[in-house]
């Protein structure tokens, strides 16, 4: 049986909407012992790019600095015919500026706590920003699925 992955892939526009519209990311790094460190992380897409924060001693951060690799996946669905997901495997980036570190933790809480994101950065928010760094996914493969594109001929 030929594959169908053509079918089920998603388009650009479709990967961008999912990526907005999606809630939890699930992050991966390559852990001190060599197996997959596996997270669930907030994040938002900034410059068509998937960022997020974290705390600058943080495990996956450890694991970033000694190996790039990271592979991240949103997923959406209960049945079969309703999955879709989108992975991406690449390179972290990893970011130490605390004035963007604060303007992506402004953008995760209005996405999800609907706190407006401020047009300038208070100090308090700069302080909090100092501890954490930001993590840019710069993408070297990207595959999706949605099985609902089969119309229940699997």
């Amino acid at each position: 049986m030929p594959s169908r992955r053509d079918q089920i892939a998603l388009t650009a526009e479709e990967q961008e909407r999912f990526l907005a519209e999606s809630w939890t990311l699930q992050v991966a790094s390559i852990g001190p012992k060599g197996y997959p460190h596996l997270v669930a992380m907030w994040y938002v897409v900034l410059d068509g790019m998937i960022v997020f924060t974290t705390f600058g001693k943080s495990q996956k951060i450890l694991n970033l600095r000694r190996d790039p690799k990271i592979t991240v996946m949103v997923e959406s669905g209960k049945k079969y015919a309703e999955l879709k997901g989108l992975v991406i495997e690449g390179e972290a980036e990893i970011i130490t500026d605390t004035p963007y570190t604060a303007k992506v933790m402004a953008a995760v809480g209005e996405k999800y706590n609907g706190i407006p994101a401020p047009t300038d950065t208070p100090e308090a928010a700069l302080r909090v920003a100092s501890k954490r760094v930001v993590v840019r996914v710069k993408p070297v493969d990207i595959y999706t699925w949605d099985h609902g594109k089969l119309g229940g001929v699997y």
